[in-house]
C-alpha cells in the first residue's frame, strides 16, 4: 500500500507511522476515518511477507503475459521482487523512501516516486499492478485509472485489487501507530467491483475478468 500526494503529504516524514513499519515490518498499523472515527487495520506483516495464495493468482496473470510490469504503490516489494526472482522485468514506485529501501534491500528495482509524476516506460508498459488497497492512492480513482491507463500500452493490462463489497467511497483519513506520531489527514477512496467497472470505463479502461482469492476481491482492466 501507498500514497501519493496529489498525491496525499506525509508518508514520506522520517516520523511517519508508514515509514516506520516498513522500516521494521511490524504492525499495528491503522488509518482512522476522521467522518466516523473507525480504525481500520492495515495488513503490515502481509505486505512485508512472502507472496500468499491470493497474491500468487495475480502474479500469474502478469507472469502470464511475460511483459514488463510496473508495481504501483509497491510498499515493501513483495510483489515486485517476486516477478523479477520469476525472470520478469519489472519495477516498483512508491512514494515512501523506507519502502523504496526495503525494496532495494530483498533485491527489487523500485523508485521513490509518485505514479503521478514522470516515470519510466510512459506507455509502453504491459502490465501495472494496483494491489493492496492502492486504488484509493490519492482520493480520486478516476484521476488514478486514467493515470494508469496513460502509462499502459495499447492492449495492457492494469490488475487491481478491490474492496471485497460494494461500497464506493471518498474518505479523510490518517495513519496511526503506538509508536509513531499520527500522520497528516489525507484523501483516500474504497471501491469494490461495480464502482471500479464504472471508474474504469470512464478512464478508457474495459474490465475482461474479476476474481475472488482468500477473501480478497481483483479485476483485470485491459487498455
Amino acid at each position: 500500500m501507498s500514497v501519493a500526494v496529489a498525491v496525499p503529504l506525509g508518508w514520506g516524514r522520517v516520523d511517519d507511522p508508514f515509514a516506520e513499519a516498513m522500516r521494521t515490518g511490524r504492525g499495528p498499523l491503522w488509518l482512522r476515518r476522521e467522518d466516523t472515527g473507525e480504525r481500520v487495520p492495515l495488513h503490515v506483516e502481509r505486505w512485508c511477507g512472502e507472496p500468499d495464495g491470493a497474491d500468487a493468482s495475480l502474479l500469474a496473470r502478469a507472469l502470464r503475459r511475460g511483459v514488463p510490469t510496473l508495481d504501483i504503490g509497491c510498499g515493501p516489494g513483495r510483489l515486485v521482487t517476486a516477478l523479477q526472482r520469476c525472470g520478469l522485468p519489472a519495477l516498483g514506485v512508491d512514494v515512501t523512501h523506507a519502502a523504496v529501501v526495503r525494496t532495494v534491500g530483498l533485491g527489487g528495482s523500485a523508485l521513490c516516486r509518485s505514479v503521478f509524476d514522470r516515470l519510466p516506460g510512459e506507455g509502453r508498459w504491459g502490465t501495472a499492478l494496483l494491489a493492496d488497497g492502492n486504488l484509493g492512492i490519492g482520493g480520486d480513482p478516476l484521476a488514478l485509472l486514467t493515470r494508469a491507463a496513460e502509462l499502459l500500452a495499447p492492449g495492457g493490462q492494469l490488475l487491481v485489487e478491490v474492496e471485497p463489497a460494494e461500497v464506493d467511497e471518498r474518505l479523510t483519513v490518517r495513519l496511526e501507530s503506538p509508536s509513531a506520531l499520527p500522520g497528516p489527514a489525507f484523501p483516500w477512496a474504497r471501491l469494490g467491483l461495480a464502482a471500479t467497472r464504472h471508474a474504469a470505463a470512464a478512464a478508457g479502461l474495459r474490465p475482461t475478468e474479476s476474481w475472488h482469492a482468500d477473501g480478497r476481491t481483483f479485476l483485470t482492466l485491459m487498455r
